[in-house]
């Protein structure tokens, strides 16, 4: 498909570059397709560039309403050539964007993290497509990608004057597509399940709807065909996990907080295996454990 690049163009494209990113993105969002093109093809790296470098701003609008969903339609639009692509994934997947500061609490870096959760997923999915992502880098990041929900320990939703955080929400997303990308292999799944296990036991209770982004996690597991005993043994071992707090800590605070969150999760993947008619004996074994902890049937 081909575009002109005429005088009008031109002028609007520099006027453009005398914006600044947020002036930017408000008038990229009214563009045609084919002034969209025009644009990406004299100035992507510029807006690429400026759209990494505030991708964690703490205004909500800049983020979330502009630079995320610039991003999203870059990639729907398939504005980004391949090069690009795999630049954008070697960055975002790093420690100054996936993993920045990971493990603070209640810091502005938390919408770094978390907004380059919802941009690698988004990477994922259209490479789902184009497979052109390198081999490498995807196995490497495979490899780790347990760490991010296992790791982040800001469980925020949405703050106050800076909009949402949704870190674990937006974790679980990156989880699930993961493990839909074509080239992904079972043999990481453990460590997810691993960090899904945990991540219930944050000292919080979610309050965002959370749980129901978290179980799509498993739901992708089974799409791919993962063992469902290997699911049930994930169950049984979350739920061993209450007699061993109480075992070594009793009944404190976090406790309460973790198996409040943890049933909390297990009621809302127990409905949704049950709505779908999927994997029967999971959904027998979390109903055991749901009625055995929350003393049902006595």
């Amino acid at each position: 498909m081909k575009w002109r690049y005429n005088n009008s163009t031109k002028m609007m494209m520099e006027a453009f570059l005398n914006m600044d990113i947020k002036e930017t993105l408000q008038s990229f969002s009214t563009m045609t397709l084919s002034d969209r093109q025009a644009f990406m093809l004299q100035h992507s790296d510029w807006l690429l560039q400026e759209m990494l470098a505030h991708i964690g701003s703490v205004d909500a609008e800049l983020r979330d309403h502009l630079i995320y969903r610039t991003f999203v339609d870059l990639l729907s639009d398939n504005l980004l050539n391949p090069q690009q692509l795999q630049y954008l994934f070697e960055t975002v997947t790093g420690d100054d964007f996936l993993y920045l500061h990971i493990g603070e609490k209640a810091t502005d870096s938390v919408f770094t993290r978390s907004f380059s959760a919802l941009l690698v997923a988004g990477l994922l999915a259209k490479d789902a497509e184009l497979l052109v992502l390198s081999d490498e880098d995807l196995q490497l990041f495979f490899k780790k990608i347990g760490r991010y929900l296992l790791l982040e320990q800001d469980t925020r939703g949405f703050v106050q004057e800076k909009g949402w955080a949704h870190s674990i929400a937006h974790g679980a997303d990156l989880a699930a597509t993961t493990i839909k990308h074509p080239k992904f292999d079972l043999q990481y799944a453990p460590s997810i399940l691993h960090a899904l296990k945990l991540v219930t036991w944050k000292e919080t209770v979610f309050v965002n709807d959370e749980e129901e982004r978290l179980i799509n996690i498993v739901d992708s597991l089974l799409l791919q065909h993962y063992s469902e005993e290997a699911l049930i043994e994930f169950v049984e071992q979350a739920f061993d996990k209450f007699e061993m707090h109480l075992m070594t800590q009793g009944y404190n605070e976090l406790f309460f907080s973790g198996r409040t969150c943890t049933l909390n999760f297990m009621k809302t993947l127990y409905f949704s295996l049950k709505m779908n008619n999927k994997a029967p004996q999971l959904q027998n074994t979390i109903y055991g454990q749901v009625a055995k902890w929350l003393k049902l049937g006595d």
